[in-house]
């Protein structure tokens, strides 16, 4: 992949797709074949066929899914899987039909059984049943390992795919309905600050363990390993660190100045206990997270200040302390 290749970055407007578009042009990509969803619906055959035969990208970088948290997934699984196997099909699809050189398919850590040994090794796949809130997307996200892994079989067509952890960072979805957890505590407590509540109400115990990476690690991997490797076999990306979500609230808490009370609502869904990624197939082949938990939720919370109407007054102390 040289600087002058015409480079499809599929799903551009969403959190990874921007990421890795910002991280393309930084040592100077810049034939980036770019197209809103209202430009091209990537769940329309036709229309994903017809673009491919027109523009002959000869990258692909698949970072377009329907994504969101507990309650969106558990809530609207037809959805879920629907939109995200459609647009894997269609796109793999129109890909080796056209000439593609290589594509890039990204998936997601929730792809492992619920009770998986941690941390979870690329071979854990498949071995047991998975976490029942989100089994629509994860399914849809295995389809796209295995759709890529079958052209690959019987056309070899250069296909990689990539299982990043739970994604955080700037242009994030901070919805309370149907954002990931992160944001979604960013935003209630900012906004509780603002109010001058004496409470936040989190889902769940608090006790189950999570990993976190920052989109724009997440991105600078994702260009190393187009740029690097070859395998069929899958490569988890992550940090290889993780922690409660108690521990998570505390420090979203503190990088927002939240002085109140933390107050875990057992009723709600847990999840899987634990979801950590072995990283040593990305370590070896020479690529590492580096932006640290806490730096990347400063630089989160400052772009949701920016980008939110109504901080008001309080935005210039908060922006000032952080």
């Amino acid at each position: 992949m040289d600087k002058n290749s015409r480079i499809f970055v599929a799903g551009h407007n969403g959190l990874v797709g921007a990421a890795i578009v910002r991280e393309l042009r930084r040592p100077g990509y810049e034939n980036l074949l770019l197209r809103s969803r209202r430009e091209l619906d990537l769940c329309r055959q036709a229309d994903v066929e017809r673009f491919f035969e027109e523009e002959r990208p000869e990258y692909v970088f698949l970072a377009a899914a329907k994504v969101g948290g507990i309650w969106a997934n558990n809530s609207r699984p037809a959805e879920f899987i629907y939109d995200n196997l459609a647009i894997e099909l269609n796109v793999i699809h129109s890909a080796w039909r056209s000439g593609v050189r290589k594509l890039e398919f990204l998936g997601s850590s929730c792809i492992y059984p619920k009770l998986c040994p941690q941390p979870m090794r690329e071979e854990y796949l498949l071995t047991s049943p998975l976490e029942p809130t989100n089994e629509a997307y994860a399914i849809a996200k295995i389809a796209g390992i295995k759709v890529a892994q079958a052209y690959r079989r019987q056309y070899g067509f250069q296909a990689i795919s990539l299982m990043p952890t739970n994604l955080y960072g700037p242009g994030d979805n901070f919805d309370l309905e149907s954002s990931h957890v992160l944001p979604a505590l960013i935003r209630k407590f900012h906004e509780a600050k603002i109010a001058r509540a004496e409470e936040v109400v989190v889902w769940g115990t608090g006790d189950p363990r999570r990993e976190f990476l920052h989109v724009d690690d997440m991105a600078s991997a994702a260009v190393f390993l187009m740029l690097n490797y070859e395998e069929p076999e899958i490569v988890n990306v992550g940090t290889g660190e993780d922690l409660t979500i108690r521990e998570l609230a505390e420090i979203v808490a503190e990088v927002v100045g939240f002085e109140g009370r933390l107050v875990f609502d057992p009723s709600k869904p847990d999840g899987t206990p634990r979801k950590l990624l072995d990283v040593s197939r990305a370590d070896a082949l020479g690529w590492r997270a580096a932006i640290s938990l806490r730096d990347g939720i400063r630089g989160t919370y400052r772009w949701y200040l920016e980008s939110t109407a109504g901080a008001g007054e309080h935005r210039g102390a908060v922006m000032a302390r952080i």
